[in-house]
C-alpha cells in the first residue's frame, strides 16, 4: 500500500495531478478540497495517498490532510459509495460541513453531489454518525490555500468543465454552473469553487 508521496508537482489539470518522486511520476486523482491547496506546479508537495485496487487498474488518490484521506476511507465502506462518489463528495463540501449534514440529518445537501440519491444520502447519514465520531474528534483542521497556477495547455474554463464532468456532473449542468461564476474568477480552481457552490445552493 502507497500511503504517503513527497515530491515535485509535475502538473495539475483536476480532478489529476502527476507528481515527481525521485524521477517516478506518480498519477493521482484528487479532490477539490485538496487542489484548493496545492502550491504552484514545480514546488514540492506531501500528500496522505490511498490505492485501490480493481481487476483493470490500480489507482492511486491524494488527499491533503489525513483527516480527508480518513474519511475517503470510511465512506468507500458504505454500500452504494465507491471512490468517484466519495472524491465527489469530498470536492462537493469540506469534512466540517460533511460532519454538519450527518449530525443534522440534511440528506438535501449530500444528494446534491453527482451520484448519491435519497436512499444512498439517508444511509450515509446512518453509518457514517458513529463512525465520524472516531473519526474527527472534537476539533476541525483547517488549511489555508496557497497560490496556484494553471496549466498552459487549456482555459481555466476548459479545465474546470473537464474537472466537473470528471466528478460526476452533465455536461448540460456543468456549462450552466460556469455560467453563475462570476467573471473574477480566473483560475481553474476558482471556477470549480464557484460551481461547486452554486450547484450547492
Amino acid at each position: 500500500m502507497i500511503g504517503h508521496l513527497r515530491g515535485r508537482l509535475a502538473a495539475k489539470h483536476p480532478p489529476q495531478l502527476l507528481i515527481d518522486v525521485g524521477g517516478v511520476g506518480y498519477e493521482l486523482d484528487a479532490p477539490m478540497s485538496t487542489f484548493y491547496s496545492l502550491p504552484a506546479v514545480g514546488a514540492e508537495v506531501s500528500l496522505h495517498t490511498h490505492l485501490v485496487v480493481r481487476e483493470d487498474a490500480h489507482v492511486l488518490f491524494g488527499f491533503g490532510t489525513e483527516r480527508e484521506r480518513s474519511l475517503f476511507r470510511e465512506l468507500i465502506k458504505v454500500s452504494g459509495v465507491g471512490p468517484r462518489i466519495a472524491l465527489g463528495i469530498l470536492s462537493g463540501v469540506s469534512v466540517h460541513d460533511f460532519h454538519r449534514c450527518v449530525e443534522a440529518n440534511d440528506a438535501a445537501s449530500l444528494t446534491r453531489v453527482p451520484g448519491i440519491g435519497r436512499k444512498t444520502a439517508e444511509r450515509l447519514i446512518i453509518e457514517m454518525r458513529d463512525r465520524l465520531k472516531t473519526l474527527l474528534g472534537p476539533a476541525f483542521e483547517t488549511k489555508g490555500a496557497l497560490a496556484a497556477s494553471t496549466s498552459p495547455a487549456a482555459t481555466p474554463q476548459a479545465e474546470a468543465f473537464s474537472a466537473l464532468v470528471a466528478l460526476g456532473y452533465k455536461p448540460a449542468e456543468v456549462t450552466r454552473l460556469l455560467q453563475k461564476a462570476d467573471a473574477s474568477a480566473v483560475t481553474t480552481e476558482d471556477l470549480i469553487r464557484q460551481a461547486l457552490r452554486a450547484a450547492a445552493s
